[in-house]
């Protein structure tokens, strides 16, 4: 029974790890900068990768991956890990983890739109009904009335939206592409090859823009480090790993529905941890969104 539901499983474990990370990476990047939480939490990632497929597979590096499992990982380790979190994490500073983990769930209604017109794919009615729901979920969430009830304004910063929507792409057409490159590889092997392909993108980012200083000096933030730890530990070890653990065993469409109630798991938190007060619109609009993303794979 747990085996023919392996994916499922993966994916709301999956659903768990996003939530304790954002928390963990929006109180570290307010405290040293997205770039230096990037770039350490894949250090982090790495190491514990490395130990855990040495003891599980024998094998501490993925050495036995094909050329295809390596091109195709690379490609989505850039585009997930580099464009997509370098995004996300800022939006984790300018909107908070709360907000940016709602906006992540346009996502699936995107790639199907997308499908649809690249490749043709077909969309059902409970599918369209669906993404309406889910673009209805977030609007409810991210705008507002102003004073005098005439004009409709974001109730977020507008660049804090934007990066946390690239943010949201990045990932998910990077899960696309470890789809395409995993099959039947290792998926904590897979995450190797995508951290690898991270470290050359944010290693030329941090140079081009003589950001390394500031990296340095994030150590001495001692709270910092232990939150990027324990975001390194639940995202890009357990969190990534689980989500590819999960597409290999059901589809995407159902991964990104379940672990789509990140936002829902998040407001208990941000209310405990980050002291923001949620308003019962915002938590309306949560769920609605949750519900748009579960039609649209119906």
């Amino acid at each position: 029974m747990l085996q023919s539901h392996l994916g499922e499983l993966s994916a709301l474990i999956t659903a768990l790890c996003w939530t304790l990370t954002a928390i963990a990476f929006e109180s570290a990047g307010k405290k040293v900068g997205s770039l230096a939480v990037n770039i350490i939490r894949l250090v982090i990632a790495f190491i514990l990768l490395s130990v855990f497929t040495f003891f599980t597979r024998g094998i501490g590096l993925p050495i036995d991956a094909s050329g295809s499992n390596w091109l195709w990982l690379l490609i989505s380790g850039m585009i997930g890990f580099v464009i997509g979190d370098l995004f996300l994490f800022q939006a984790y500073v300018l909107i908070g983890s709360r907000i940016s983990l709602l906006i992540m769930s346009a996502v699936p209604p995107i790639t199907a739109i997308t499908g649809f017109l690249l490749m043709g794919e077909r969309i059902t009615l409970l599918g369209m009904i669906g993404m309406f729901i889910t673009i209805g979920g977030i609007a409810l969430v991210i705008l507002s009335r102003s004073a005098d009830e005439k004009k409709v304004k974001l109730a977020h910063p507008a660049k804090g939206l934007l990066f946390a929507f690239i943010g949201a792409l990045g990932q998910s057409f990077g899960l696309v592409f470890s789809k395409l490159g995993m099959g039947d590889y290792h998926p904590f092997a897979a995450t190797q090859i995508r951290i690898i392909a991270a470290f050359i993108g944010f290693f030329i980012v941090i140079t081009v823009g003589k950001r390394w200083k500031e990296v340095f000096d994030s150590f001495q933030n001692k709270i910092a480090i232990r939150n990027i730890a324990i975001g390194a530990f639940f995202g890009p070890f357990l969190g990534v790993s689980f989500s590819l653990l999960a597409v290999q065993h059901t589809s995407t469409g159902i991964v990104s529905t379940i672990t789509s109630i990140s936002p829902i798991l998040i407001i208990p938190a941000s209310i405990m941890i980050f002291k923001e007060k949620v308003l019962p619109k915002e938590i309306v609009g949560a769920l609605i969104t949750l519900v748009g993303v579960a039609l649209l794979f119906i």
